[in-house]
């Protein structure tokens, strides 16, 4: 049985947070720029839509680093 789009996406922030986890400085700032740089736009708003019913699953990093993810139609 395959996962779901949503916790594809879910498992992928989560492995980003493992390594922004352990450099120095706010996680959340590492990982907000990696999402915002190397995923593509559908990427970034399938974790924006399913984080905005249940953060369940993603690391406290990856919570506080959506505050900082960009939608698609926001500007760089």
């Amino acid at each position: 049985m395959t996962a779901s789009p949503a916790k594809k996406l879910v498992k992928m922030a989560n492995q980003i947070a493992i390594f922004f986890d352990t450099q120095p400085g706010d996680p959340a700032t590492g990982i907000a720029h990696h999402i915002n740089e190397f995923w593509e736009p559908r990427m970034r708003e399938g974790l924006l839509d399913s984080s905005a019913t249940t953060t369940e699953g993603l690391s406290p990093s990856v919570v506080k680093a959506l505050a900082h993810i960009r939608r698609a139609t926001q500007p760089a």
